[in-house]
């Protein structure tokens, strides 16, 4: 099976293609050869404002929806083995890189807090060796079912200023559609150790278009979010992929994710919340800037540690096998915990100067900041109405597009339309790539 995506442009017409929460995707990603040292990799690189990942790809179920890297059940030996494989690569990764500032960091996966709260104690000694996590903003990753008081403890004790929660829905029915069999009541208690333990910013996801959902369930379940007054929401679109839960069953479901994203737009920004992008949604005493952070994805470089995180340089994008299936996820993480060498970069991707400007466009244009001109022409010298005369023009032609100041943004329908978008602002060369990956 071959990823969906093709090599011809994507059909405009239809608003729910890809999430592009990076370019190029992964699955463009090929074997390096020969596979070059890492201090050569980052020899010449900005090594200032860093964003540091490190990624635990482990989950104590699988939701059917989800097309992560990640597996579940994972053993006690397990986890130890994989700490211990990055600690290796961490000791690789420090000696390539040298002297680095980090302005953010994050773990993610997976579900670090699948990990024990001694596991995470430990992980966060890891990260200690690249930054100082009390004076930087740290984001971990969590679920109702991990969010334990022992675990949010270990994590607010060493710096975390930010915790994201996949809820889904508050309605038990969605949650059994969307295949995470949940309790509102346990996620109930979940958000309460959360805002007992103190985090500066709580982050609750929710997803809209799950079999059975109306217009008053979403609603519902918005208000319930609502109610422990959330810096952050992020409302996702439902997707079914290959080789998730969902899409084993062959089935179709009622697609109103239109109507019920405006929906939910329109409630969140009527009660004062504002659109950072399609799916984030921030209150505006939650932080400054375009991520309440000093890093900016566009420009600056970053450091992936663990088999699903990925590493960014100016010239080159690099991490390890990408897999969604049980057993190929399964056989990666073997790999790794066996893998004693960490000094040179597996699978990636090379940006010559055009995928390098198109990096910038759609990393810029997909936030509701929009794509600022000068920073574009600092960078690069020319003009990004020049250089994507025809795929800006397009967008303009459908409304959805305003170029008229120096800053390029979409129109509120544009920003509807994101997951439309981003997957037609890709190379040729990347759309043939992600077409020819054999999906495992």
């Amino acid at each position: 099976m071959t990823s969906p995506t093709t090599s011809a442009p994507p059909d405009l017409t239809r608003p729910y293609q890809g999430y592009v929460y990076a370019y190029p995707h992964k699955t463009a990603y090929r074997p390096l050869t020969p596979r070059p040292r890492l201090s050569d990799v980052w020899a010449d690189e900005r090594r200032d404002a860093l964003f540091l990942y490190l990624h635990v790809p482990f989950c104590e179920m699988r939701c059917g929806f989800c097309n992560l890297f990640t597996r579940t059940g994972a053993p006690e030996e397990l986890t130890t083995a994989y700490l211990d494989a990055l600690e290796r690569q961490a000791d690789a990764v420090g000696d390539a890189l040298g002297k680095a500032t980090f302005a953010t960091a994050a773990f993610g996966g997976g579900t670090p807090t699948y990990l024990t709260a001694a596991e995470l104690d430990r992980l966060c000694d890891l990260a200690g060796r690249f930054a100082d996590l009390t004076r930087i903003p740290l984001s971990v990753e969590t679920s109702p079912a991990t969010a334990t008081t022992d675990r949010l403890t270990v994590l607010a004790e060493r710096g975390t200023t930010r915790v994201s929660i996949g809820v889904q829905s508050f309605v038990d029915a969605e949650a059994r559609a969307a295949v995470r069999p949940q309790k509102r009541a346990e996620v109930e208690s979940a958000l309460d150790r959360i805002r007992a333990t103190g985090f500066d910013t709580l982050n609750i996801d929710l997803i809209y278009g799950i079999d059975g959902q109306t217009p008053e369930s979403w609603l519902s379940s918005l208000d319930a979010a609502l109610s422990w007054e959330p810096e952050e929401l992020y409302l996702y679109p439902l997707y079914v992929r290959p080789l998730t839960g969902l899409g084993r069953q062959g089935r179709s479901w009622d697609d109103q994710r239109l109507e019920l994203y405006r929906i939910g737009r329109d409630h969140l920004l009527g009660l004062g919340y504002e659109q950072v992008s399609m799916r984030m949604f921030r209150r505006p005493s939650a932080g400054t800037g375009d991520d309440g952070t000093t890093y900016c994805c566009q420009t600056d470089g970053m450091v992936g540690l663990g088999c699903g995180a990925r590493s960014y340089t100016t010239e080159l994008h690099y991490s390890f096998e990408y897999a969604v299936g049980a057993s190929a996820v399964r056989g990666i993480i073997d790999e790794y915990v066996r893998t004693r060498e960490f000094g040179d970069a597996r699978v990636g991707f090379v940006l010559d100067d055009d995928e390098r400007r198109r990096r910038h466009l759609l990393q810029s244009l997909l936030q509701a900041s929009g794509l600022r001109r000068a920073d574009y022409r600092r960078r690069f010298g020319t003009d990004p109405a020049a250089d994507f005369a025809a795929e800006l023009t397009a967008l303009a032609d459908r409304g959805w597009l305003d170029d008229r100041t120096e800053v390029i943004r979409l129109t509120p329908d544009g920003l509807a339309y994101s997951d439309a978008i981003g997957p037609a602002l890709f190379s040729p060369r990347v759309r043939t790539l992600m077409d020819a990956y054999e999906a495992r």
